[in-house]
């Protein structure tokens, strides 16, 4: 049954991809045309402070899904692309009309995936020495 539930979980990783490239390359902004009506108008969940919060939290939600969809198996490389997506994506936007390439944007992209990240090294130091503190005694 946990099987199961890891191949529902990839499907939603990979939705997720969709969405958030489709949400990247859009000249403009969908979800500020479907709340506001207004294509210009960028949505925002909470107040930037350095980095830009929305894209902190995108990358968190899509590193998660990466980490709990493939767990061990392919975590580096999952990780690596989503850093390798995270630039490119920004970089788009200095091609894309109505767009532009902003460093917060940029840096809450490499910030979400790093939290992530840093969460799943700091679960496994931390699992690899209870391990061996009972293998010790």
């Amino acid at each position: 049954m946990f099987k199961k539930n890891f191949s529902y979980l990839k499907i939603i990783f990979h939705i997720a991809n969709i969405v958030l490239i489709t949400l990247y390359v859009f000249p403009g902004s969908i979800l500020g045309w479907l709340l506001y009506r207004n294509a210009g108008l960028q949505p925002q969940i909470t107040s930037d402070f350095i980095v830009s919060s929305n894209h902190v939290y995108a990358f968190m939600i899509l590193s998660f899904l990466g980490y709990l969809s493939y767990g061990k198996s392919k975590l580096n490389f999952i990780f690596f692309y989503l850093f390798s997506v995270s630039i490119i994506l920004e970089m788009l936007h200095i091609i894309i009309p109505n767009r532009g390439f902003e460093f917060p944007d940029l840096f809450g992209n490499i910030v979400g995936v790093i939290i992530i990240f840093l969460i799943y090294q700091l679960l496994k130091y931390f699992n690899i020495s209870r391990n061996e503190n009972k293998k010790s005694k």
